[in-house]
């Protein structure tokens, strides 16, 4: 079987969807993932697809001309006061563009309130045929394995699963043993990037090392491998932010260069399921991706 990857918005902030699908073609990505829900964060650029029409309809050309699927959009966080219905125009969004998932995570302290907003969040989802994944972030209101194994065992909805990132598991200090416990069908895809061992201890610093300077995959000090291979095979989303790489490489070569490391380590790093008996003998061959 082969890996699939798709290009996250992060990886190419200030590539607006139209230019990050054909960047992406280019750069030999199976997948895109949008950010069309605005959040208002320092910098970031506006992509509300449900607003602008004429980028919308160059999303939809360019996803036609290059084949490349929609994997996911994001992000509808639960935060105090939310109202999940504000995600409905960009659950319309997604579904137009053929996308599969939506991404999610838990910014408030109320647990209660979390647990009935993001159930309500995967009700609306359901008649788009979109599935809702949580995923935690060291810095947010669930920030760890456990905790959010508890809300999604809570809400109980057929359409929720875990959706991890790389980073975040090392940062939570979390064990690859524990994803034993998370059914199967739980994990849709991941969040493919790696980051330096040593975990910092001021969140300023945990902050910018998530958003601005993460590693190519293998070269950092996360066991990447040890993650990605204690799961089943799903399509990995490279989120890679590096604003000192692109500014050296531009968006599109650093995109390349995302890609082609993720896929030389997990190449070294095969699946137990990547190994197979060649018929007639004990001969174990490795398939190449």
């Amino acid at each position: 079987m082969q890996n699939r990857f798709s290009l996250a918005q992060l990886t190419v902030l200030e590539c607006a969807p139209p230019e990050m699908t054909y960047l992406a073609a280019r750069a030999g990505y199976d997948f895109v993932s949008f950010r069309p829900i605005y959040m208002g964060l320092p910098g970031e650029p506006n992509y509300a697809l449900a607003d602008n029409k004429e980028m919308m309809k160059e999303t939809k050309k360019a996803l036609a001309e290059t084949g490349l699927k929609l994997l996911d959009i994001e992000l509808a966080r639960i935060y105090d006061g939310v109202d999940p219905k504000q995600y409905v125009p960009a659950m319309e969004v997604a579904a137009e563009l053929g996308g599969r998932h939506v991404l999610s995570s838990i910014w408030t302290d109320d647990r209660s309130f979390a647990i009935e907003k993001f159930a309500e969040l995967c009700e609306l989802a359901k008649p788009f045929g979109l599935t809702v994944e949580l995923e935690y972030v060291p810095i947010a209101s669930v920030s760890n394995l456990a905790d959010t194994l508890s809300v999604l065992r809570t809400v109980n909805q057929d359409n929720a699963g875990l959706m991890l990132d790389i980073h975040h598991f090392h940062r939570a200090g979390d064990k690859v043993e524990d994803l034993d416990a998370v059914p199967r069908d739980w994990f849709r895809y991941l969040h493919l990037c790696d980051a330096p061992v040593d975990i910092p201890t001021s969140r300023d610093e945990m902050t910018r090392i998530l958003r601005e300077e993460r590693s190519y995959v293998g070269e950092g000090g996360i066991d990447v491998a040890s993650i990605v291979n204690r799961i089943p095979r799903v399509p990995y989303s490279i989120e890679l932010p590096n604003i000192k790489r692109v500014k050296e490489l531009g968006y599109e070569e650093f995109a390349r260069r995302c890609l082609v490391t993720a896929k030389e380590y997990l190449k070294a790093h095969p699946r137990m399921d990547d190994v197979y008996p060649v018929s007639g003998n004990d001969t174990q061959v490795n398939i190449d991706r």
